[in-house]
C-alpha cells in the first residue's frame, strides 16, 4: 500500500471523526427535544395516531360524502328515514339474521358499542339487512331480542331489496351482493360506517394521512387481533364517536 493511499484513509478516518465530535451529539439533542422524528411509516397503524386529531370527510370527486336519503321499516314496523338520524352520530352495517359468519361477530361488537353510549339520545345505530325477503319485521324484532339491543336509536330495517344494495353500494360504498355459491347465500363487508350529525361519512386518517374509511367490524376489543395479524377497530371507532358527539 502507497503513502499516497494511507494518507487517504487517515483524511478520510478524520473526517469522520470530526462529524462525530460536532454532528452526532447535535442530532441526538435534537431527536430528544423531538425536533427530528423518526418516519415509522412502514410499521406505524391508525392505532398510533393523536386521538385529538381531527376525524376527515370521505371525498368522492371533490364533494365530502352525504348519506343519501332512505327510507325504511325498523323491527318495530315505524318506518324510518335518515331524518331520523339527523342530529344524531351513528354507525351503519349492512347484514342479515341467518348470516353464519361474520354477522354474528359484529352485532356483538355493535351491542359493546351500545353499551357505551347507551343513555346517549345523540346516539343511533342503523343496521340494514340485505335479505329483506327473509328478514321481516317480526324476524328482526325476534333477532333484537336475541342480542339485547335496547339502544332506542338502533333500527334493524327492511324493505325493497334493490333499495337497499344501491344505500350499501352507492350510498355507503359498503359492498353487498347475492352469492348463491358462499355460505348463507349473500356477501358483503364486514365494515362499519361512521355518520356525524350532519349526515356525512366520517373517519381517521391512516400513517399517510388518508381517510381509512370504514372500521372494522369483526374483531372485538377483547380479542384485539384476528387469526391474520389484523389489529381490532372497535375502540378507535368508540373515542371517534365521542369525538363527533362532542362536536
Amino acid at each position: 500500500m502507497s503513502k499516497k493511499t494511507n494518507y487517504s484513509y487517515i483524511g478520510i478516518a478524520a473526517v469522520i471523526l470530526i462529524f462525530g465530535i460536532i454532528f452526532i451529539p447535535e442530532i441526538v439533542d435534537r431527536i430528544s427535544n423531538g425536533d427530528v422524528v423518526r418516519d415509522d411509516s412502514r410499521s406505524g397503524s391508525i392505532h398510533d395516531k393523536v386521538d385529538d386529531t381531527e376525524l376527515m370527510f370521505l371525498n368522492i370527486n371533490g364533494e365530502p360524502k352525504k348519506v343519501p336519503p332512505f327510507s325504511f321499516v325498523n323491527q318495530n314496523g315505524d318506518t324510518i328515514s335518515n331524518k331520523d338520524y339527523e342530529g344524531k352520530v351513528y354507525v351503519a352495517e349492512f347484514f342479515f339474521t341467518t348470516c353464519p359468519s361474520i354477522c354474528p361477530k359484529m352485532n356483538r361488537n355493535m351491542v359493546d358499542i351500545q353499551g357505551d353510549f347507551q343513555d346517549n339520545n345523540d346516539f343511533g345505530i342503523a343496521s340494514f339487512t340485505i335479505n329483506p325477503e327473509y328478514d321481516t319485521t317480526e324476524v328482526l324484532k325476534d333477532y333484537a331480542t336475541q342480542y339485547k339491543i335496547t339502544h332506542p336509536n338502533w333500527h334493524l330495517m327492511t324493505g325493497n331489496k334493490d333499495s337497499i344494495y344501491q344505500l350499501a353500494n352507492v350510498g355507503f360504498n359498503i359492498y353487498a351482493g347475492e352469492n348463491p355459491n358462499v355460505e348463507g347465500g349473500f356477501e358483503h363487508s364486514g365494515n362499519f360506517a361512521l355518520i356525524d350529525k350532519n349526515g356525512y361519512i366520517r373517519s381517521r386518517s391512516d400513517q399517510f394521512g388518508n381517510p381509512i374509511i370504514f372500521y372494522k367490524g369483526v374483531i372485538s376489543e377483547e380479542e384485539g387481533f384476528d387469526e391474520d395479524g389484523e389489529r381490532e377497530e372497535i375502540s378507535l371507532l368508540k373515542q371517534d364517536i365521542k369525538k363527533l358527539l362532542a362536536e
